[in-house]
C-alpha cells in the first residue's frame, strides 16, 4: 500500500551539500514554510512556534554571526572544520530559525496551573513537529535541508540583527537549498527493538 505521507517522509533527509538553485521563488518558499508551521499541531492549539525566514544575504549574516560566536569558544587550532561546516550551511538558499514564544507558555501555565509543569515540555514537542513539517514540505518541494542547534550561542546576535522579540526562544536552525549531492543509504534498527503491538488486553 502506497501512502503519500510516508512517501513524503522518505524524502526528508539530512543534506549538508546545499546550493542556490530552485524552481521555487523566495516568496513560494516563504509561503511553504509558513503554511507548514500553521498546520503543525500544538498543545491547547497554543500556536507557540515562531519562525524567522532568512534568504540570501540575511542567511549569510546569520551564519557569519554564528561563526564569530563559535570562534570565541572553539580553539583556533580546531576551528577549520567548524568554519567549513558553517560555510556549507551558508551556501544554501536560506535558513529558517525556529523559535518558541515563552510568553505563550507562561500564559498557559497561569491559566491552567494543574498542567504548569507540562507546558514547557509540550512547547518543545510543538517545536519538533513544526520543524518536521517544514523539513518534509521542503523535501517534497525538491529542496534539501538539515536541522542545526547553535543556540544559545547565536541567540543574542540573531535577536539583535533580526529584531526578534525577547520572549522568543531559539530552538533550532534549518539551512536549506538545492541538493548538491546524493543521499547515502539510511540504516534502520530492528523493529523488534523499537515497537510493541498488542491486539488484546494483557494479564
Amino acid at each position: 500500500m502506497t501512502n503519500a505521507t510516508i512517501e513524503s517522509l522518505k524524502k526528508r533527509r539530512t543534506q549538508y551539500a546545499l546550493g542556490r538553485t530552485s524552481s521555487l521563488s523566495a516568496d513560494q518558499i516563504e509561503a511553504l514554510v509558513k503554511e507548514a508551521i500553521r498546520l503543525a499541531p500544538s498543545s491547547f492549539n497554543s500556536q507557540s512556534s515562531r519562525a524567522v525566514i532568512l534568504f540570501g544575504a540575511a542567511s549569510d549574516q546569520f551564519w557569519a554571526l554564528t561563526t564569530e560566536a563559535l570562534r570565541a569558544v572553539v580553539p583556533a587550532e580546531n576551528f577549520a572544520p567548524t568554519e567549513a561546516k558553517l560555510k556549507s550551511f551558508a551556501a544554501g538558499l536560506g535558513t529558517v530559525l525556529f523559535y518558541e514564544d515563552q510568553s505563550v507558555v507562561a500564559d498557559l501555565q497561569a491559566k491552567f496551573a494543574l498542567y504548569a509543569d507540562n507546558f514547557p515540555v509540550w512547547s518543545e514537542q510543538s517545536a519538533g513537529m513544526a520543524q518536521l513539517a517544514v523539513w518534509t514540505a521542503l523535501a517534497d518541494a525538491g529542496l534539501g535541508a538539515s536541522l542545526q542547534h547553535y543556540n544559545p550561542l547565536a541567540d543574542a546576535a540573531a535577536a539583535k540583527a533580526f529584531g526578534v522579540p525577547e520572549s522568543w526562544k531559539l530552538r533550532a536552525q534549518m539551512p536549506f537549498g538545492s541538493n548538491e549531492a546524493p543521499f547515502g543509504d539510511k540504516a534502520f534498527m530492528d523493529d523488534a527493538a523499537r515497537f510493541k503491538t498488542f491486539h488484546a488486553a494483557t494479564a
